[in-house]
């Protein structure tokens, strides 16, 4: 595999070769934004696309290689469905809507690198009409359930969105609904197709952050930590609440100077009473991943130290390690903004309450915590 050898920005328009647009898909709100956004990128219809993303498999880097096509093409099955989680540890409740496959951005740690092993095509669905009108038969038929609904499971919610206009699609939708909350999750700084729209208390717009060394080091082809900062401004100006996720948490000499500053910088831009959480999580990798990351990332620096094997199969830092790294961050952020909401991603009951002295009973209370401050 061929090694990412540098951090540059991403420029989406200029990296593309081409544009696979399986027929039918033509007629879609977001092939006519594709071909407005991307008048120089050939584009071809097929009738099965599949057997021009299976040529993959054998390409020298297959995840690499899928970021220089996109598909455009029809998702068949269901978009919504719980998020997976991670067994013996806290869920949030957090409901996934697929609308895309993979990312064009490259961090080193990225599970969607051992995840998409088999299946790296760079994939956008056409059919938004039918994503909708399943989200509407499911809030409809559920109408005491308030659903907090992602989009980042599989992809960046916003790496794509200049040349798809996504947001503009489902932001009006989300808006509308009495029992649901959308939450675009993102490393980018492309937030333009945000600013003209109204979320109506009804979109929270959420960033990976991480201090400026480790975006430096290992985020390849995301937006810096001073352009998602300023993107987050905007959206706060535009009338969005906020969200940040200090996820994967990086140890390494010299950590919590970089932490603690990241988190101070944050809270002097931000007005903390519009940001509806704050989430921690340590780096997590499976041997699976961990041998893709030397592959892909020889000069990666995350695979140093020790880590050990967890109830959910998952490698992640010694336990007093994780509680100590917690700790530390909730000190800083209670101090930059005290009511701030802040919860853990993947860690166990127990983690939790040596962390805030309590852990939540289930999944439901949790996410009943995070919602009762909507």
């Amino acid at each position: 595999m061929t090694p990412i050898l540098a951090r540059v920005e991403t420029r989406m328009a200029n990296e593309l070769q081409e544009v696979v647009v399986e027929a039918g898909s033509e007629h879609s709100p977001i092939f006519r934004n594709l071909k407005r956004a991307l008048p120089h990128v050939p584009f071809t219809v097929v009738e099965d696309p599949k057997a021009s993303w299976a040529s993959l498999a054998g390409a020298h880097d297959p995840m690499g290689s899928g970021k220089k096509r996109l598909f455009l093409v029809r998702h068949r099955g269901e978009f919504l469905k719980k998020c997976p989680g991670s067994e013996g540890q806290v869920c949030c409740n957090y409901f996934v809507v697929n609308f895309a496959s993979n990312c064009p951005m490259e961090c080193s740690y990225c599970y969607l690198q051992e995840y998409l092993a088999n299946n790296p095509a760079l994939k956008v669905f056409s059919n938004m009409g039918d994503l909708m009108a399943e989200a509407d038969r499911l809030f409809s038929r559920q109408r005491r359930f308030f659903f907090r609904i992602g989009t980042g499971e599989i992809t960046d919610s916003l790496a794509l969105d200049p040349y798809t206009g996504f947001c503009a699609e489902v932001i009006p939708f989300f808006a509308a609904q009495p029992n649901a909350l959308l939450e675009l999750k993102t490393k980018t700084d492309r937030v333009e197709g945000l600013l003209g729209l109204s979320p109506k208390g009804r979109v929270v717009v959420s960033w990976s952050m991480n201090p400026p060394r480790v975006i430096d080091d290992e985020e390849h082809l995301t937006a810096s930590f001073e352009r998602r900062l300023a993107a987050a401004r905007r959206c706060q100006e535009a009338g969005y609440r906020l969200g940040f996720h200090f996820d994967p948490m990086i140890e390494y000499p010299g950590w919590e100077a970089d932490y603690r500053e990241a988190v101070e910088r944050i809270f002097a831009t931000i007005d903390h009473r519009r940001v509806a959480w704050v989430s921690l999580g340590v780096l997590r990798s499976t041997p699976g991943l961990k041998r893709i990351m030397r592959q892909r990332f020889p000069s990666t620096r995350l695979l140093a130290g020790e880590h050990v094997s967890c109830a959910d199969g998952k490698m992640r830092y010694f336990q007093p390690l994780r509680v100590s790294m917690y700790r530390k961050m909730l000190i800083w952020i209670r101090a930059a903004a005290p009511a701030v909401f802040v919860y853990l991603c993947m860690e166990s009951k127990e983690v939790w309450q040596q962390v805030f002295g309590f852990a939540p009973s289930c999944e439901k209370e949790l996410g009943n915590q995070m919602l009762a401050r909507e």
